[in-house]
């Protein structure tokens, strides 16, 4: 239907008008696959380890993104959801001391970075370029680090050095994956998509294809990175520090319910019931409004919202470690005066 969308004897307003409600399918389709992905990286989709592992790696090169590495890092912050402390990430605040010590300049750049529009380019970035990016930048710190120390035990030993350098590249610690089987799944994703790419390239032509793959996958991209970052940054939200934090709290407290439509629930996955979902992450998101609905009795203080409160739950970008809470800009400024 793309390939017709872009037959040259259409006017170009009527091809646009066609491609709009084409284009809004493939983005909610594009979010419904990030999120099976995510349920194969907590093993809960298939009852299988291998199936989850398959499809959800299957799923990774559709959304151009390493599954494997990417559910990894997705389980340290479940590990340590409301622990403002810890958490490392695209959605990581500066504490009120923090950005108080920083610049007029800096206290500015920051705010601008956590603004909604943002998620655009942060979503483009995301999904497009990070995983190129990653291991180009891998490999490149690969090298030199074994040149380096080769060059090294060169000067000591000799050539006799030679022998050591396969224990030498087991050893390897990258700044940007942590194990081999990490390394393994971002060679295969890059080299899959960036093939798909010129693939689709070709059969499309490179104007059409990029220019509707791209408005999909940044769209996608910002609807979850949203998402994900509203579940967590409202006002009251559980935000703790390593001492006293506590898991079971965090879930409740620290993760909030959507109320949106059900056949917006549908494209998503059901990760709106995002507090049963930090309880018990096996719980696979076909299953996922049963239990909140079965256990809402113990879920009276999570968070409900509602898509009107979207907006508001940007400003909860400071996290004050004195009150353990998260605080908005304006705030900050109330407290400081």
């Amino acid at each position: 239907m793309v390939a017709w969308i872009g037959h040259g004897s259409l006017p170009l307003e009527f091809k646009a008008l066609l491609l709009l409600p084409v284009l809004s399918l493939l983005v909610l389709l594009s979010s419904r696959s990030f999120a099976l992905m995510h349920d194969c990286g907590h093993n809960a989709l298939f009852h299988s380890h291998w199936l989850n592992r398959t499809a959800g790696f299957l799923l990774g090169v559709l959304n151009a993104i390493p599954q494997h590495p990417w559910s990894r890092g997705h389980a340290f912050h479940h590990k340590h959801n409301g622990n403002w402390q810890l958490y490392r990430g695209p959605s990581a605040l500066l504490t009120l001391r923090q950005y108080q010590d920083l610049s007029e300049q800096n206290k500015s750049i920051y705010a601008i970075s956590r603004h909604p529009l943002m998620l655009f380019p942060g979503g483009f970035f995301y999904l497009i370029i990070k995983p190129r990016l990653t291991l180009i930048l891998g490999m490149g710190e690969f090298l030199w680090s074994q040149l380096r120390q080769f060059a090294n035990e060169l000067s000591q030993k000799g050539w006799g050095s030679l022998q050591a350098l396969p224990a030498q590249l087991r050893k390897h610690r990258s700044s940007y994956w942590y194990t081999s089987g990490e390394l393994a799944d971002l060679i295969a994703n890059n080299i899959l998509v960036i093939t798909s790419w010129l693939l689709m390239s070709r059969l499309l032509g490179a104007g059409l294809f990029w220019s509707c793959y791209s408005v999909v996958m940044t769209a996608s991209a910002a609807i979850f990175i949203c998402i994900f970052f509203i579940q967590h940054n409202f006002k009251g939200s559980y935000a703790h520090g390593s001492d006293d934090w506590s898991y079971f709290q965090a879930a409740i407290e620290g993760s909030s319910n959507l109320e949106i439509p059900l056949w917006l629930n549908w494209f998503f996955a059901d990760i709106s019931y995002h507090s049963i979902h930090h309880l018990c992450e096996r719980i696979p998101n076909y299953r996922l409004k049963e239990c909140h609905l079965f256990n809402q009795h113990l879920l009276v203080s999570a968070k409900r919202l509602r898509i009107s409160d979207v907006a508001n739950c940007f400003g909860y970008i400071l996290w004050d470690s004195d009150t353990q809470q998260l605080i908005t800009i304006a705030e900050s400024k109330v407290g400081a005066n």
